[in-house]
C-alpha cells in the first residue's frame, strides 16, 4: 500500500497495531516493523522477513522492495513513505498529540539519565508514568518511547540527548513538552558542538521551545549558565531546596527538616535530587512519598553505583565521561575515605581539538590525589603522561586492560571505573 491521505492513514494502523519494532529479529506478533537505514544496514532488505515472522506491516522507503513484493502479494502488507524515519517521528508527534497529556522533557551535559529516574521514581508515588528506559534518547529513541504511551499512563518523562546541533529542536518539536529540565551543560561533544557555547545554544533549544509555547522550566538557581538563558520562561527554581551533609560513600542531605540517605555515589547527584523533588512538589507529590523515593531508587545502569565484590569495592561510573563528568567524579574521589583507592580511568572522546588539554588537566588532578595506582585507557593518553607519576599504566584498549588484569588480579582495593562508553570500561568489571 502506498502512505498517502488517498490509501492509508498510517496512524489508524498503529492504532489497531500499537507496537513497534525496528529489529527484524524481534518481531512480535502484529507489530509494525520500521524499515530505518544505517551506516551498515538497510532496513528494507528485511522487511518482508518481519512480515514472515508474524509482523502485520512493515513501513519501507525502497519503493523497489515494494515492486518486488507484488509477485508474492506481500506488497498489500507494505507500507511505502518517502522517508521511514521521517515517518516514525511523525507518527510519533501525532501519537503523542492524541495522547493529550503532561510530558517533561529532560536534556543535559550530566546527569540527564540519573535525573531522569528520579524524576520517574518520585511522580511514581502518585502517577503511573512513562519514561524514557536506559538512554534511548536520540532521533530514534524519543520516538519509540513516545509510541509506548498509552492511556493508562497520567505523565511522560522523556530524556532527550544530541552530540550537533539543532538536535535538541528536533527532539522537543517531536515531543512537544510543557515542561523541561536541563540539568547542566558543560564540555561534552565538542567535537560536533565545537565549543562550549555550542554546547549552550543547543540544550538551550529545549528553553527554547517551552518559551515559545509557554511551557515552564525547572532551573537550577546555581547554575549560571542556566540563569543567562533562561530569561522569558515560565521558571521553577531549585538547587537551594536542600543541603548537602555526607559522601560515604552515598549522597546524604537534607529537605524540608528531614534526612534522606540515597544509593548514590557522588555529591554531584545532589542537584540531580533536588530537582526531582522540585518536580515532585509541584505535581502534588507529598514531601514524605519525595523523601522515599529518593531513598529508595537504587542505579542500575552504570551510573553513580557502588558494587561491593569479593575481592574490591568498586565505584561504577562508566557509561559515559566528558571533562565535566570526569572531574565530578574524580572531586568525590578525592574526597571519599577509604583504603587502597585507584582508578581505571577511560578516554574522553569526541572532544576535538580540545581533547590533549582536557585529558593534561584529568592527568594533573591525578598527580594530586591520594592513590596508590591509575589504569589509563585509550590511545587518547599517551600524549599528556610523558614524565607523569611511576603509578599510571597505559593500555591502548580494553583488551590490553582485560588481559593485564586477568594476569594480575586485584584485591583489597576500592576502584573508580570511569570512562566514554565507547571505551567498554564496563568489560573490565568482572574482572575486578
Amino acid at each position: 500500500m502506498r502512505d498517502n491521505t488517498h490509501t492509508m492513514d498510517l496512524y489508524k494502523v498503529f492504532s489497531e497495531h500499537p507496537v513497534i519494532t525496528t529489529d527484524s529479529r524481534n518481531c512480535p506478533e502484529g507489530a509494525l516493523f520500521f524499515a530505518l537505514r544505517g551506516e551498515s544496514f538497510d532496513g528494507n532488505e528485511y522487511a518482508v522477513s518481519a512480515i514472515e515472522k508474524g509482523c502485520a506491516y512493515a513501513v519501507i522507503d525502497d519503493v523497489r522492495v515494494f515492486e518486488g513484493a507484488k509477485a508474492t502479494g506481500m506488497a498489500r502488507r507494505l507500507i511505502l513513505v518517502p522517508d521511514v524515519l521521517t515517518s516514525l517521528q511523525d507518527l510519533a508527534r501525532t501519537h503523542r498529540r492524541h495522547w493529550g497529556k503532561t510530558i517533561i522533557g529532560v536534556t543535559g551535559t550530566n546527569g540527564k539519565t540519573t535525573t531522569k529516574e528520579l524524576i520517574a521514581a518520585v511522580l511514581g508515588k502518585k502517577y503511573d508514568v512513562l519514561f524514557t528506559q536506559g538512554n534511548f534518547n536520540n532521533h530514534i529513541g524519543v520516538p519509540k518511547t513516545l509510541l509506548q504511551l498509552s492511556g493508562s499512563h497520567d505523565i511522560a518523562v522523556v530524556e532527550m540527548g544530541a552530540n550537533h546541533p539543532g538536535e535538541i529542536k528536533t527532539l522537543v518539536n517531536i515531543t512537544e513538552p510543557e515542561y523541561g529540565v536541563i540539568t547542566n551543560v558543560g564540555k561534552a561533544h565538542l567535537l560536533g558542538f565545537g565549543s562550549l557555547e555550542g554546547v549552550i545554544r543547543t540544550k538551550g533549544e529545549l528553553y527554547d521551545y517551552l518559551r515559545e509555547h509557554h511551557g515552564t522550566a525547572f532551573v537550577n538557581e546555581n547554575d549560571e549558565h542556566l540563569m543567562n538563558i533562561c530569561h522569558g520562561l515560565n521558571v521553577i527554581k531549585y538547587g537551594d531546596n536542600g543541603r548537602f551533609i555526607a559522601s560515604d560513600p552515598f549522597l546524604a542531605f537534607s529537605y524540608e527538616g528531614q534526612q534522606v540517605r540515597t544509593r548514590l555515589i557522588g555529591g554531584y547527584n545532589l542537584d540531580n535530587c533536588l530537582c526531582a523533588a522540585a518536580i515532585g512538589r509541584q505535581f502534588g507529590v507529598s514531601d514524605e512519598d519525595i523523601v522515599a523515593a529518593l531513598s529508595e531508587y537504587t542505579p542500575t545502569n552504570n551510573r553513580s553505583m557502588l558494587r561491593k565484590t569479593e575481592r574490591n569495592d568498586l565505584i561504577i561510573d562508566a557509561y559515559n565521561a566528558n571533562p565535566t563528568s570526569m572531574a565530578a567524579a574524580l572531586s568525590n574521589f578525592r574526597q571519599l575515605k577509604a583504603k587502597g583507592k585507584m582508578c581505571i580511568l577511560g578516554a574522553m572522546r569526541e572532544l576535538g581539538e580540545a581533547s590533549e588539554e582536557e585529558h593534561r588537566k584529568v592527568i594533573a588532578t591525578l598527580e594530586d590525589m591520594d592513590i596508590e595506582d591509575v589504569m589509563l585507557v585509550g590511545e587518547e593518553w599517551d600524549e599528556v603522561v610523558t614524565g607523569a607519576s611511576a603509578r599510571f599504566s597505559l593500555f591502548k584498549d580494553i583488551n590490553a586492560l582485560s588481559e593485564y588484569l586477568t594476569e594480575n588480579p586485584l584485591c583489597g582495593h576500592t576502584i573508580l571505573v570511569k570512562g566514554s562508553n565507547s571505551t567498554r570500561l564496563i568489560q573490565s568489571i568482572e574482572l575486578l
